[in-house]
């Protein structure tokens, strides 16, 4: 097998049988590439009206649609196909992950696959990404570490001027194929000699930061991460996940990701230093922002809530 595409749905069909129509021609055009479709029990008839959708369109000789059985989250749904993948006859060379809510353009996945067909230093590659009303996003980015943590929290042009090498998200690349850390699984292709090596998505990550955490482990191994430009989709932020707004209350599952990546990386002592940065820049900002008598973007507890956190899980 040349590539399987691996689709996960969690009560999004309608927007998952787009994401499928779309990335179809790129099936069709591709020898040896299938699609895996994971329903993420849903429970809602997603897999009937998926399962339905695949025939009458024709493409159950591409398509395989596949229960879950239980919701373990974004990692745990992905790693069914991988697992399936790995496990065949003749395992694809190479896996390609596509949120339900990311529409693939052109030929985004045939650029991808060439990109890591002559870059075999590469393990894992990702492309371009919009909205869907062309806004670019961030579709590139580093490493959490300490100091980003202190530039994320504090929201200061100075810090963030003097610590711009340490910023997670990099700037949206308009033209430019370069290395980077990490790309995010909403268009991520992967090498199978690294799923080999390094394992699949580690399912201790519920949503947030499982993509960071195998990039992460890639090239701990000597694999490089790329952003490939021409390869473009478009994204509906959040429709996936169900978490289209992190400005409201900032969901449980997402602070714990953040500490077991801190955790699993760099160590307790590491973990507690980012808490304390991040805690510290957070209340500056939140004090700056009162003292020049300026509206809070954050909801009121998000202070209290990563304090409370990170106490009751040291």
């Amino acid at each position: 097998m040349r590539v399987l595409c691996c689709l996960l749905n969690y009560k999004t069909a309608d927007m998952t049988e787009k994401a499928l129509d779309l990335l179809l021609p790129e099936v069709r055009r591709i020898p040896g590439c299938r699609v895996m479709l994971v329903d993420n029990d849903s429970r809602d008839g997603s897999f009937e009206q998926l399962s339905a959708r695949v025939k009458a369109i024709g493409a159950d000789d591409v398509v395989e649609v596949v229960a879950s059985g239980h919701n373990g989250g974004y990692g745990a749904g992905n790693n069914i196909a991988l697992r399936r993948g790995l496990a065949d006859q003749e395992p694809p060379d190479y896996f390609y992950l596509l949120n339900s809510d990311a529409f693939i353009e052109g030929q985004a996945l045939s650029t991808l696959v060439d990109y890591l067909d002559h870059h075999p230093h590469v393990g894992m590659a990702g492309g371009y990404i919009h909205g869907v009303d062309g806004e670019p996003h961030s579709g590139a980015f580093r490493f959490p570490t300490l100091l980003s943590e202190i530039e994320s929290s504090m929201r200061l042009g100075l810090v963030s001027k003097v610590l711009r090498k340490h910023t997670v998200p990099l700037s949206p690349p308009t033209h430019n194929t370069e290395e980077i850390d990490w790309v995010p699984g909403a268009s991520m292709l992967i090498r199978r000699a690294v799923l080999e090596e390094v394992g699949l998505f580690d399912e201790t990550f519920f949503l947030y930061y499982e993509e960071t955490d195998l990039c992460h482990r890639a090239a701990k191994a000597g694999y490089k991460v790329a952003f490939v430009r021409d390869a473009s989709v478009a994204h509906i932020s959040g429709a996936s996940t169900g978490v289209k707004d992190l400005k409201k209350r900032t969901p449980r599952f997402l602070l714990d990701s953040r500490r077991h990546y801190f955790l699993k990386h760099h160590g307790r002592p590491y973990l507690w230093a980012a808490n304390v940065a991040y805690a510290a820049g957070l209340a500056s900002y939140r004090l700056r922002l009162r003292l020049q008598d300026k509206n809070d973007p954050d909801y009121e507890g998000a202070l209290f809530d990563f304090v409370e956190h990170c106490v009751k899980h040291p």
